[in-house]
């Protein structure tokens, strides 16, 4: 009986993949196509772009450690999901009104101050945005998950939990930049995007259920709670798992902040094309890790880190050595089947560590917990690896092909694809991380 798997329910799954996917759609429109609306719609500045990538870190993981307290002090992760997708929506509505056009018009100035103003409204915006979506999605969503799943189905909930951004990524990466000439830019885009959310918040309203076993726990003195030394020392495995996750994370955000506008302006690619790309990619990764996650709850998660980590620094490799192909077809081939195999290990990482922190994770902390687990997961993979990734941009030097003379407030060159073999060196420093997981995870 002791093996018994614990029953996820159907209105468990229902929330699980609303509220999952929903929040990773809007989590890649952030985190790609906001980039992208800032490189193309406003101005090829990628030092923008890893400006905004890194506060918005810096946002999620403060926002973060104050809602997952306060969601333990009161003992609700319902209404911080519900009411926090509904004002999330409404902000993303709200950014789809930005343009140096209309600054300029509303400031009265000329388009290049214009220009300037309108990428530090672009800053601040994803900053407010983060704030309710970090509320709503990194602190109460995920401990919401954790309340309601145990060491005997983790490892296929989380396989499902870590799919879902890729799916999102694809949705958005391809189909968005389709919709977005359909409905007329990005504003109708964005106002539509938000509509979604915040619907999927009032849904949330009735259909949301605490896990019985919560209770309050807490205050506010508990910000801190998991940066205390005896915490730490109490809790190895949690905190080791946290390391692992920690350095994938610095690893993913080297190449991942620029990674469609890689394909585009320096693969050149199109809609189409890297659309199709992602979608093999996506498709395939998530077809085989619903096998492989599965396998998990009934294997050693920690022992399949390695060949999840060996998957995902070899798939980097590959795309680094595929984008040197000049030819368009074999580009597209190989360059697919190599963002297949990273794109496997990026999922098989992530759902293999999200279930051990999950298992991990002491009883009555989950909520004051996931602070320092966006600290790992989010502000210091979001600081380092962004500029770590727009560092090599800066020393390549890719220029932006046909850059016009007059363009203004740009830095002038693109991704270069050595954002992938630094993402791949920094992959192989997990197998260092991993043997002293497994030997403070022994039973």
């Amino acid at each position: 009986m002791e093996n018994k798997v614990t029953k996820f329910s159907r209105s468990s799954w229902a929330v699980l993949i609303i509220f999952g996917l929903i929040g990773q759609i809007a989590w890649s429109v952030e985190n790609m196509f906001f980039n992208m609306f800032v490189f193309y719609d406003i101005a090829p500045d990628l030092d923008t772009v890893t400006l905004m990538v890194q506060l918005s870190g810096v946002a999620a993981t403060v926002v973060t450690l104050i809602a997952g307290t306060l969601s333990d002090k009161i003992g609700n992760r319902r209404s911080f999901i519900a009411w926090g997708y509904v004002i999330w929506g409404i902000t993303v509505a709200l950014f789809g009104c930005l343009s140096p056009d209309l600054v300029g018009g509303l400031f009265g100035m000329p388009y290049e101050e214009a220009v300037s103003l309108c990428l530090v409204l672009v800053v601040v915006a994803d900053c407010i945005m983060t704030l309710f979506g970090s509320t709503a999605n990194d602190a109460a969503f995920n401990a919401w998950v954790t309340d309601n799943t145990d060491n005997t189905n983790r490892g296929r909930v989380e396989g499902i939990v870590s799919i879902l951004p890729l799916i999102a990524l694809l949705i958005v990466a391809g189909g968005f930049g389709i919709l977005k000439d359909i409905i007329g830019g990005y504003r109708n885009l964005f106002i539509a995007l938000g509509a979604v959310i915040s619907l999927s918040g009032i849904f949330g309203i009735f259909k949301i259920k605490d896990a019985p076993s919560l209770e309050k726990n807490g205050g506010f003195g508990d910000i801190f709670y998991g940066f205390s030394p005896s915490v730490i020392k109490s809790n190895k495995p949690f905190y080791i798992t946290l390391l692992v996750v920690l350095i994938y994370g610095i690893a993913c955000q080297v190449f991942m902040p620029y990674m469609i506008i890689f394909m585009t302006a320096y693969l050149g690619f199109g809609v189409i094309e890297y659309s199709l790309v992602f979608g093999i990619a996506i498709l395939g990764g998530a077809g085989v890790n619903l096998y492989l996650t599965k396998l998990s709850d009934s294997k050693d998660k920690v022992k399949m880190m390695y060949l999840a980590a060996g998957i995902f620094a070899g798939g980097l490799f590959a795309m680094y050595l595929s984008s040197m192909i000049s030819e368009k077809i074999l580009l597209l081939l190989l360059f697919g089947i190599a963002g297949f195999v990273m794109i496997t290990g990026y999922i098989f990482v992530s759902a293999l560590s999200g279930a051990i922190v999950r298992d991990y994770t002491p009883k009555g902390s989950v909520g004051k917990l996931q602070g320092v687990r966006m600290v790992a997961s989010v502000f210091i993979p979001m600081l380092i690896g962004p500029a770590i990734g727009n560092g090599i941009n800066k020393l390549r030097n890719v220029k932006l092909p046909d850059l016009s003379s007059d363009a203004v407030m740009t830095t002038s060159y693109v991704p270069a694809p050595e954002i992938f073999l630094v993402g791949a060196i920094l992959a192989l420093l997990l197998f260092a991380i991993i043997p002293v997981l497994a030997k403070n995870t022994k039973k």
